[in-house]
C-alpha cells in the first residue's frame, strides 16, 4: 500500500464533507473520550490475551516476579512514548536481551538484529503466530494504536513465551517414559526418574534432529553416549534437579519411604531444567572462550586465522568453521577471528527445536545491563558514561581502570554526533563497547541478512571446511600479524527507537480519529437538520448548510 501524507489524507477526508457540514462543536472531548476507551480495550485485551496462556497459580506468580526483577532497570533506561510504554523496537530489545542473557535462547522470529534498520517485531516470534494468535492480534492492535506495552505488559509477554516454549517440552518427556518403559499414569521411584530425565536431556539436545519414536534407536544412542569421559556432566545436571526437587517438597514427603514421583512431579522437574539449561550448558561456551584466549597473543579480543586452524586433533577444540561463514556472522576481522563474534556465532547453537535454539550466553548485555543500572535513561553524557564504565568489570576485565585518550575521544564523539548524548542501545556505542570489552561484546557488524546470524540460516549451507582444508589454511594464513591501529565506523543504527513512525505520524493517527468522529458527529446533526426541515415542509435545499 503506497503511503497517503498525513495533511493530503485529511485534507481529502475533510473536502469530501465541509460542503454539507459547518458550525458542528463539542468533538474534541468526544474524540479524547473516545481515544481513551481505545487504549483501555488495548491494554485489556492484551492482558487477556497473555494471561491466557498462564496458569495464574502460585508458581506463574513467582515466575513473574523473578523475571519483573530481572528486566525493570533495562524497562527504566529504554525510551518511552508519551504514555510511558516501550515501543515495538524497544519490546522486542528488551525480550530478546532477557533470553540471551537468562537462558541463552535464540527464539525464531526474534532474531538478532545485525544493526539492519528494519528488524522484526514482538508478534512476528513463529512460537506467538503457531501457539498464540489471539495475543499476537492483541500485539497487532497495540501497534496500530501506537499503545505501547507497560512493564506489566512486556513481563507478562515474556512469562507467556516462557510458558509456550516449556510446553514444548512435553512431548520430549512423553517420549522420555516411553523409551524406558515407564507409565505416565502411575507413579516411578528416583532411579527410573533420573532414566527418564536423562532421555529427556539427550532428545532436547538433540533438538528437531530427535527421533521420539524409535525406543531401540534412543537406548542405543544412550548405552554409546554412557562411556564418554563428559557423560556424568549430563548425569549430574539431572540429579541435582532431582535432589532440589525433593529439598523443596521435604515438608510434604514421608521421611520414612522412598519417594515417588508422578508425572506431573517430573514435569515440574523438567521446567527447572530448562530454566537452568542455558546457564548449565553455559559452562561449554566458558571453557571454549578461555581456550580461544590462550592464543590471542596480543589480548585484543582476536585471533590469527593460522592459530584458529592450527590447533592439533587431540586437543579438546579444533575450529573448522569456513572463513565465509566467519565473515557472514561477523567473526572475520581480515585475517583475523573475533572471539566475541565467534563465540555468538550459529555454530556454537545446540538444541534446536521449531522455535527456539541454545546459545552461549551473552557477556555483553550483562555488562550493558550495570551500566542501564547506573544510567536509569537511553543516553548519558560520555565524561559520565566513562566513569561509570571504568568502574565495570567483566570475566576478563578488571575495575577500576583509566580508558586510553583514544577511547574517551571516541566517546566524545558519539556524543556530537547524537545530539550531545550517547545513546545507549546504538551500534556506535555497541562498537566502542567491543574495544572496551573485546572478549565480551561482539564487534556490531553490519550483516547482509540477519539469519546469517540464525542456525536455521546455515541448514542447507555448509558452516565446516574439510580437515585437509583446515591444514591448508593454517599453513597459508599469517599467524602473526601486526596489530592495526582502531578504525571506527561512521553508520549509526539506534536499535530501540522508531525511527520510522516519528512523533508527527502519532498526532496523525489521533487526528485522524478524531476527524473521523467530527465527522460523524456532522453527519448526526445534518441528519436532524433534514428531519427537522422535513418536519417543517422545508425542501432540502432549504438547509442552513
Amino acid at each position: 500500500m503506497r503511503f497517503i501524507g498525513c495533511g493530503i489524507f485529511l485534507a481529502s477526508l475533510l473536502s469530501a464533507e465541509m460542503a454539507d457540514a459547518a458550525g458542528v462543536r463539542g468533538s474534541e472531548a468526544a474524540a479524547e473520550k473516545y481515544r481513551t476507551i481505545a487504549v483501555e480495550d488495548v491494554q485489556a485485551g492484551l492482558q487477556t490475551a497473555m494471561q491466557a496462556l498462564l496458569d495464574g497459580d502460585e508458581t506463574s506468580t513467582k515466575r513473574a516476579a523473578h523475571i519483573e526483577a530481572r528486566v525493570w532497570q533495562t524497562f527504566q533506561a529504554l525510551p518511552k512514548n508519551e504514555l510511558g510504554r516501550l515501543s515495538p523496537k524497544a519490546v522486542r530489545y528488551l525480550v530478546h536481551n532477557y533470553f540471551m542473557k537468562e537462558h541463552g535462547w535464540l527464539i525464531q522470529g526474534l532474531d538478532p538484529h545485525g544493526n539492519q534498520e528494519n528488524v522484526s517485531e514482538i508478534h512476528e516470534v513463529n512460537i506467538l503466530q503457531d501457539k498464540a494468535p489471539a495475543l499476537v492480534e492483541s500485539l497487532l492492535e497495540a501497534r496500530r494504536n501506537n499503545h505501547g506495552l507497560s512493564l506489566n505488559d512486556v513481563v507478562t509477554m515474556i512469562a507467556a513465551l516462557e510458558r509456550l516454549i516449556f510446553d514444548e517440552s512435553l512431548s520430549l518427556l512423553r517420549a522420555a517414559y516411553i523409551f524406558n518403559d515407564q507409565s505416565m499414569a502411575g507413579t516411578v521411584g528416583q532411579s527410573d526418574v533420573q532414566e527418564i530425565l536423562t532421555s529427556y536431556l539427550l532428545l532436547f539436545q538433540l533438538g528437531s534432529k530427535g527421533n521420539l519414536s524409535d525406543a531401540r534407536l534412543h537406548n542405543s544412542l544412550k548405552s554409546r553416549l554412557s562411556v564418554r569421559d563428559d557423560w556424568p556432566v549430563l548425569v549430574d545436571f539431572q540429579r541435582d534437579a532431582v535432589l532440589n526437587f525433593n529439598f523443596a517438597k521435604q515438608h510434604s514427603s514421608n521421611p520414612f519411604q522412598a519417594p515417588q514421583y508422578t508425572f506431573q512431579d517430573t514435569l515440574g522437574i523438567v521446567e527447572e531444567l530448562a530454566h537452568s539449561y542455558g546457564q548449565w550448558q553455559n559452562m561449554e561456551c566458558r571453557q571454549m572462550k578461555a581456550d580461544l584466549m590462550d592464543l590471542d597473543a596480543d589480548g585484543d579480543g582476536r585471533i590469527p586465522l593460522g592459530k584458529f586452524y592450527g590447533r592439533v586433533d587431540n586437543t579438546k577444540y579444533q575450529f573448522t568453521e569456513s572463513m565465509q561463514y566467519l565473515q557472514e556472522v561477523g567473526a572475520l576481522d581480515e585475517e583475523k577471528v573475533r572471539i566475541a563474534n565467534y563465540l555468538q556465532g550459529p555454530s556454537n547453537c545446540i538444541a534446536t527445536t521449531t522455535y527456539y535454539s541454545v546459545c552461549c550466553l551473552s557477556e555483553c548485555e550483562g555488562v550493558l545491563n550495570d551500566l542501564e543500572v547506573k544510567v536509569q535513561g537511553p543516553s548519558a553524557e560520555a565524561m559520565h558514561l566513562l566513569r561509570l564504565l571504568g568502574n565495570i568489570s567483566s570475566s576478563t576485565v578488571d575495575a577500576p581502570r583509566e580508558f586510553p585518550q583514544v577511547m574517551v575521544e571516541r566517546l566524545q564523539q558519539i556524543a556530537e554526533q547524537n545530539g550531545g548524548e550517547v545513546p545507549l542501545h546504538g551500534r556506535l556505542f555497541s562498537e566502542w563497547l567491543h574495544f572496551a570489552f573485546p572478549n565480551e561484546c561482539p564487534y556490531p557488524h553490519l550483516v547482509e541478512t540477519s539469519s546469517a546470524l540464525t542456525p536455521s540460516g546455515w541448514v542447507d549451507r555448509p558452516v565446516s571446511v574439510e580437515p585437509q582444508q583446515r591444514l591448508h589454511l593454517a599453513t597459508t594464513t599469517e599467524t602473526e600479524m601486526e596489530t592495526a591501529g582502531i578504525t571506527w565506523a561512521s553508520k549509526e543504527v539506534l536499535h530501540v527507537q522508531e525511527t520510522s513512525r516519528p512523533q508527527s505520524s502519532i498526532f496523525c493517527f489521533r487526528t485522524v480519529v478524531q476527524v473521523a468522529l467530527l465527522l460523524a458527529v456532522l453527519r448526526a446533526a445534518r441528519s436532524n437538520w433534514q428531519t427537522l426541515g422535513l418536519a417543517g415542509g422545508k425542501e432540502k435545499s432549504q438547509l442552513p448548510f
